[in-house]
């Protein structure tokens, strides 16, 4: 049976392999720009964005704010129904509309609460609002901390690979040289055995850099909650402006202080609140009633009023209470305000020595270490030295590279703690 072209099956046939081509094409486009290089910025940006403890922060601010728009009401008034005076006994038991005392009756109860104590208890709601977007600024604050800090042990993970690589590719072309001289008589077979040696002692370092990275790009994953498969960019310079605000900036934008000054408030207010509840509320009734036959019905208007004849032990105590919190705040943010003090002044003064080390090893260790190299490799050539020299000598440079690494890699996490302990500057501590 002949094939027919142009069927519509077949004119569809181009279209579905090119759909699928562009998906692929889609695809691939969106695994390379997900497997591209994290920038810091990048980095902390994911994080904010993505992190499931933030998230959790937000819901309660707002959680807290629908909370206080209902401090401020008056309780739901209450619809009250019922029979009063129902004959239990006799031949008018249990009739309504024969005795003239029996009388349905419906009405209404509401709690009436002043003006100034709803006022009083929005203003502790709002309060309790403030202190948990507190809670969101120190979620905030402490994600970037982390972020940042997996991002710079991932970049110094990095740095330390391509160190260990630079001295892997030297010593491989070192054990080829010796081969060579071997084969030419110039270099014994103990030459080679020891550099074979080194060589392999060389690689082993660099499986232990990777994978020291790959761990680091795995904690740093935890944090962007997307897969990091490479770093980019350098480090910040160590140099924080923290360290340089004022105690009245401060507590404004460090979130233990906020936090702390936060809870003052609420704890000012819940002391207002209870202040307030020393006068009672009143309660008030409208009931309409019904008899039955000819008897009129009637209109009954109450208002019950609660005795607080144990005010000395109840709400006495309960403001006492609430204001013996108040001094509990108080207390606790001058000891959070001394604690911070201190750890900020801790760490400024870490990362002024952390730059004078760097300094000091940069402009005296690395020069020596580089010397050493080039007096070894002269010697080796001029048939005064070893081998086995050379070999120390690079080794010798490495450790003094990475010495020089580990502790930027070191000032720069002290940076972190203190640069990113306070709110972004690009927030408001109301937002």
């Amino acid at each position: 049976m002949p094939l027919t072209i142009g069927t519509p099956s077949c004119r569809r046939a181009p279209l579905r392999a090119r759909s699928l081509f562009a998906a692929l094409v889609l695809a691939s486009v969106a695994a390379h720009a997900q497997e591209a290089p994290v920038t810091l910025d990048a980095a902390l940006q994911a994080a904010t964005d993505r992190s499931a403890t933030i998230g959790a922060a937000q819901a309660s601010v707002r959680a807290s704010s629908e909370a206080s728009v209902r401090a401020g009401q008056l309780p739901d008034p209450m619809l009250k129904a019922g029979v009063d005076n129902l004959p239990v006994n006799g031949p008018q038991r249990f009739t309504i509309g024969q005795d003239f005392m029996t009388m349905r009756r419906i009405g209404i109860e509401q709690e009436w609460i002043s003006g100034d104590k709803r006022r009083l208890r929005a203003a502790l709601a709002n309060d309790v609002v403030d202190r948990e977007r507190a809670g969101y600024l120190g979620q905030l604050v402490n994600t970037r901390l982390q972020t940042a800090a997996a991002w710079l042990n991932a970049v110094y993970a990095k740095k330390a690979v391509s160190l260990q690589q630079e001295l892997v590719d030297h010593m491989t072309h070192e054990l080829e040289a010796t081969k060579a001289s071997y084969r030419g008589a110039k270099a014994t077979a103990a030459d080679v055995t020891q550099a074979q040696a080194m060589f392999a002692q060389t690689q082993d370092q660099l499986f232990k850099a990777r994978q020291t990275l790959q761990t680091a790009l795995i904690g740093l994953s935890r944090w962007t909650a997307t897969p990091v498969s490479d770093v980019t960019g350098e480090p910040p310079a160590p140099q924080s402006y923290v360290s340089s605000l004022p105690p009245e900036e401060l507590r404004e934008v460090q979130p233990v202080l906020v936090a702390a000054s936060r809870d003052i408030a609420v704890a000012d207010a819940d002391t207002a609140v209870a202040n307030s509840n020393r006068s009672p509320n009143w309660t008030w009734e409208v009931a309409y009633q019904q008899r039955g036959g000819g008897f009129s019905n009637m209109v009954s208007v109450g208002v019950s009023i609660p005795l607080p004849i144990h005010r000395k032990n109840y709400q006495d105590r309960d403001a006492a209470e609430k204001a013996e919190l108040g001094t509990k705040a108080r207390l606790m943010y001058e000891d959070a305000q001394r604690q911070v003090e201190a750890d900020i002044r801790t760490q400024s003064a870490t990362l002024a020595s952390g730059r004078e080390r760097i300094t000091n090893l940069t402009h005296s260790l690395l020069p020596a270490a580089d010397q050493r190299v080039q007096l070894a490799a002269a010697a080796y050539r001029a048939g005064t030295g070893s081998l086995a020299d050379t070999f120390a000598a690079r080794r010798a440079q490495l450790d003094a590279e990475l010495q020089v690494l580990d502790l930027q890699r070191d000032v720069s996490q002290t940076w972190a703690q203190l640069e990113y302990q306070v709110v972004p500057a690009s927030m408001s501590v109301s937002q």
